[in-house]
């Protein structure tokens, strides 16, 4: 939006006009949404952060000097809020980056209930997107869930600085304003961000390197094969170091020997039937997961399965089996 229709809803907003104010929140609501998500690893936390930074924009509208950086000011609200939050909250992540391998041949464990795992995030729900390749891809790349894990390694205050500086381009200036930092300390936590973020980024993010027409092949096999239970030729299609994880059980499995064993042990039991409803999430391909049990008329949702690719091989499985979290997906509870 243009600078000067802005200034006119900031000052319009200011003398109490409601509709103003939501017209201009409207503007950012989206991608404040993914930078409280990208800080807290939860998109049900980060949407009530956002509703909170709305309600605070309202209550202190009058303290704002300058209309100009009205979107700036959000940003301030927001970041802080997260940062308060996460004095209080765990940190959220993958079992794969919070325990050992698990054996394929032990039973399974209780469900982890408590708040540490990652939730998806719908590609639905993202900004706009820029037309420009490299920047979109850019742009999936910091919602992908490789980066979320690497980022809940590093502290909240580097999370933040991280965020704000690397991925949002905002002046150092301005950072140290809004974390109450001087450009040193500011410009110091960036580099140890980005070291700690290098070492602990393993998860890989869905390629690039595919054509279209190649992804989709790919997706379409997938899909074939798992609807049919086809193990090997399902196996087939992951790298060698494949890995499969499904929270909120803390289990995790690499290589195409374990996930085989928990494929055709735990997954692909006989008697029910399978079907996958193609999603995005956090930038990559990813599926509902429907299962419909013998005599059954209907395919229940069990969860969101969000793939990693490399080339033209899968090189991981994250299987969200919490569908309480998949309310901000299009994926019907139920399918005939």
């Amino acid at each position: 939006m243009e600078l000067p229709t802005q200034t006119t809803l900031v000052l319009a907003a200011q003398e109490g006009d409601q509709k103003a104010f939501e017209t201009l929140v409207g503007l950012y609501q989206r991608e404040l949404l993914v930078h409280c998500y990208r800080m807290l690893g939860s998109l049900q936390d980060a949407e009530d952060l956002v509703q909170e930074t709305l309600l605070r924009a309202w209550e202190k509208r009058t303290t704002l000097t300058s209309p100009g950086s009205y979107r700036a000011w959000l940003y301030r609200i927001a970041t802080n809020l997260c940062l308060n939050t996460l004095t209080r909250i765990p940190r959220r992540s993958l079992p794969p980056s919070m325990q050992p391998q698990s054996d394929p041949e032990s039973s399974l464990p209780k469900r982890v209930r408590e708040p540490i795992w990652l939730e998806p995030f719908p590609d639905d729900l993202l900004p706009d997107q820029t037309t420009d390749p490299e920047d979109y891809a850019l742009s999936r790349e910091h919602i992908s869930l490789a980066f979320l894990v690497a980022l809940q390694e590093i502290t909240p205050e580097q999370r933040a600085i991280l965020l704000l500086r690397e991925v949002l381009d905002w002046p150092a200036r301005e950072v140290a304003e809004w974390l109450n930092l001087s450009v040193a300390a500011v410009n110091s936590g960036l580099q140890r961000a980005k070291r700690a973020l290098h070492q602990c980024q393993a998860l890989p993010a869905t390629s690039t390197a595919l054509l279209d027409g190649q992804l989709q092949s790919l997706l379409d096999r997938y899909v074939t094969l798992w609807e049919q239970a086809d193990i090997p030729g399902f196996v087939a299609l992951l790298r060698e170091d494949a890995w499969f994880t499904m929270p909120p059980f803390p289990i995790w499995f690499q290589g195409r020997a374990a996930i085989t064993t928990v494929l055709s042990t735990r997954i692909f039991t006989p008697g029910r039937q399978r079907h996958l409803l193609p999603t995005r999430a956090n930038g990559s391909p990813a599926f509902g997961l429907y299962q419909r049990e013998p005599e059954a008329d209907t395919y229940q949702l069990l969860g969101l399965m969000v793939l990693g690719l490399e080339d033209e091989q899968i090189a991981s499985l994250v299987a969200f089996l919490e569908p309480s979290l998949l309310s901000f997906f299009a994926l019907p509870p139920t399918l005939t």
